[in-house]
């Protein structure tokens, strides 16, 4: 897993699992009944059957989408400073927001951060324009990723 992905994970984006998007193997899969074979659990109950809206008379899925999970990643970072020991400035620093996120704060591990992410080499000679390309970019790619992250922290 990726630093990146760990900071998703933090900020509970991490998704699911890759196993989850495994293909099935029919030849092993546990408890399989003979094709014909109905098993209760499988069965619509009558309450099922009751609220089970017809397939095209329902509201479109685009109310249901994405967007209705998102995380407000403000808020998620507001409400872990407000627990934090220390004053973190998360909203600018990306050495503050690893920390407040419980990482590895270090050049070495902000270099990993940034080299995973793609910084441009010119920047990574630097360490305080890696810094400031790093939490810009974690920002942009937290909102690529279905976070809502506000303009004014992705620039």
């Amino acid at each position: 897993m990726g630093l990146f992905d760990t900071i998703k994970e933090k900020l509970g984006m991490g998704g699911v699992s890759n196993e989850a998007h495994k293909p099935v193997d029919p030849n092993n899969t546990p408890n399989q009944h003979a094709p014909d074979t109905v098993i209760d659990s499988e069965r619509p109950t009558a309450a099922h059957n009751a609220t089970t809206t017809p397939p095209g008379a329902g509201p479109s899925n685009e109310a249901t989408g994405p967007s209705s999970a998102a995380v407000d990643v403000p808020a998620k970072l507001d409400g872990m400073a407000a627990n934090h020991p220390e004053t973190l400035n998360w909203r600018t620093s990306i050495v503050d927001l690893m920390k407040l996120l419980g990482l590895d704060s270090s050049l070495e591990a902000r270099k990993a951060l940034a080299t995973e992410l793609g910084c441009p080499p010119d920047q990574m000679a630097d360490s305080a324009q890696m810094n400031t390309w790093l939490h810009r970019t974690v920002m942009h790619k937290l909102a690529e990723h279905g976070g809502t992250v506000p303009p004014e922290l992705r620039t």
